[in-house]
């Protein structure tokens, strides 16, 4: 599904990101984790588009997309979410979900503004699909209500459903547990494997440590930029290397 090959970034004198290279196969979930500082984040907007290469390749699905702006990249079937939250202010749950539909929207901007059939049919089917994007993260009853509003939790299963509004293959989650208690981080987790579930492969960026344990399918280990490794969840807690660099900093 993703493949990152040899990648680099460098700002001035900082190596951000040091010769990274994995792969993200269909139907996992794969998580990258590492201290503060690590490149995650870096990483992430290399992946996404929001950041270029210094050198190196990645590839979606078998094309590259290195050098691509992010709009592309979405248009291919990639979407994200965000450490910090990013809702829209003054829309309700229902509307924030709609405005991810609209990448997959074809009737455009003429069609939108004269409110032609087509137009108005495609308007009720983003109505139809955002609803039942909401009942199937469990916040239907939200949907009339300001989104900024809703609690931290709730919040985050908003930003999740319009992140699945435009139909992405492969779902990159920015530190999903950021900010949540123990128990919206618990409901989190089953929310990222009921959607690993429904096909879509999902690359995430946690710290949360018991999260990215119990949902992982594999894992990949970055430290000052480099990766220093990547397996199974049972084998990462064993490695040495891991357990003095990551495990056993006091972060968590």
């Amino acid at each position: 599904m993703l493949e990152l090959q040899s990648i680099h970034k460098t700002f001035g004198g900082l190596h951000a990101v040091n010769d990274v290279s994995f792969r993200v196969d269909p139907g996992a979930i794969k998580a990258v984790i590492g201290p503060n500082g690590a490149g995650k984040t870096t990483l992430f907007n290399l992946i996404a588009g929001n950041l270029p290469p210094s050198a190196g390749a990645i590839y979606f699905q078998g094309k590259a997309i290195h050098g691509k702006k992010p709009h592309q990249i979405a248009g291919l079937g990639m979407s994200r979410t965000f450490q910090n939250i990013k809702l829209f202010h003054g829309m309700t749950a229902l509307e924030c979900v709609m405005v991810g539909c609209h990448l997959r929207s074809k009737a455009g901007f003429i069609g939108g503004m004269l409110h032609l059939p087509g137009s108005r049919k495609e308007e009720q089917w983003i109505n139809k699909r955002s609803m039942e994007l909401l009942e199937l993260l469990e916040i239907a009853e939200y949907a009339d209500v300001e989104a900024t509003s809703l609690a931290f939790g709730q919040q985050r299963a908003v930003e999740l459903a319009r992140a699945l509004a435009s139909e992405p293959k492969l779902l990159l989650l920015d530190e999903p547990a950021a900010g949540l208690n123990i128990y919206e981080t618990a409901e989190v987790a089953r929310l990222i494997t009921k959607i690993r579930d429904m096909g879509i492969t999902v690359l995430l960026v946690e710290h949360d440590m018991s999260l990215v344990m119990e949902i992982s399918d594999e894992i990949v280990v970055l430290c000052f930029g480099e990766k220093i490794a990547e397996d199974v969840p049972a084998q990462i807690q064993k490695n040495p290397e891991v357990i003095s660099i990551y495990l056993g900093e006091d972060e968590q």
